[in-house]
């Protein structure tokens, strides 16, 4: 979560102390994926999500990368276009650096999954995947691995519990669907910032989309549960986006 993230003027957002001691220092995240557009679009969201990213496209070079970036995740694509598996790649990791693995695979192909697991994978996901829950498995594996803590996100009278995926507003609990707290969870990390609707896109909806309609319907529903409980929050900002602000 990127230090923008956390605003204390007149105490209108705030994060808990787990989630604040783990944006102090942006995580950095390594992408090893042969196709450009996934490589780049990747690239693009987790960054936005608050990472830093280095993205390769073979792992001909993963081990100086793992050297020099550090990097607290990893995410392989399991068939890389040079002939070197991310498995073989993820082996090679292993041996220089603990830390932990999520693969992209093409198919769910068993042999695949236990392959990954095998050489200490933590988890993976199926191409083509919705960039809000590969967020979601990336935070879980890391706080697995001690990397972040527990995060609930405050704007005004407004809670996201990032790990249990609950909202609350003024004490009470907002049903919402996966998609609507998603989109929530992406605005609540980028309070007083403005959005557009292609950001949201490809943070929520994944690379695969591209119906910017998508974001208006879905704000528009977001806005019913929300403002049952108080004031609006979610902000049209014409020609530009969508800004959360108490």
């Amino acid at each position: 979560m990127a230090p923008s993230s956390r605003l204390t003027q007149s105490g209108a957002v705030t994060m808990t102390a787990s989630s604040a001691s783990a944006s102090a220092t942006r995580l950095r995240a390594l992408v090893v994926e042969d196709d450009g557009l996934i490589r780049e679009v990747l690239g693009s969201a987790l960054e936005g999500a608050g990472y830093e990213v280095q993205a390769e496209a073979d792992g001909s070079r993963v081990e100086r990368a793992v050297a020099t970036f550090l990097p607290d995740i990893a995410l392989l694509d399991v068939h890389l276009g040079d002939g070197v598996s991310g498995i073989t790649v993820a082996r090679r990791i292993r041996s220089t650096r603990e830390m932990p693995f999520l693969f992209l695979t093409g198919a769910a192909g068993i042999e695949d999954v236990l392959g990954g697991f095998d050489v200490g994978g933590d988890d993976y996901i199926v191409k083509p995947f919705v960039m809000a829950e590969l967020l979601v498995r990336m935070r879980a594996v890391l706080r697995r691995w001690g990397r972040i803590g527990r995060s609930v996100l405050s704007v005004g009278d407004l809670a996201v519990d990032m790990e249990a995926h609950s909202v609350v507003r003024d004490g009470t609990v907002i049903d919402l669907t996966h998609r609507e707290f998603s989109l929530l969870a992406t605005l609540a990390q980028h309070p007083g910032i403005v959005l557009s609707k292609l950001q949201l896109l490809t943070q929520v909806w994944g690379f695969e989309h591209y119906d910017l309609n998508l974001v208006e319907v879905h704000i528009c529903a977001l806005r019913r549960k929300l403002d049952r409980n108080g004031p609006p929050m979610i902000h049209t900002v014409r020609g530009v986006g969508y800004v959360l602000r108490p």
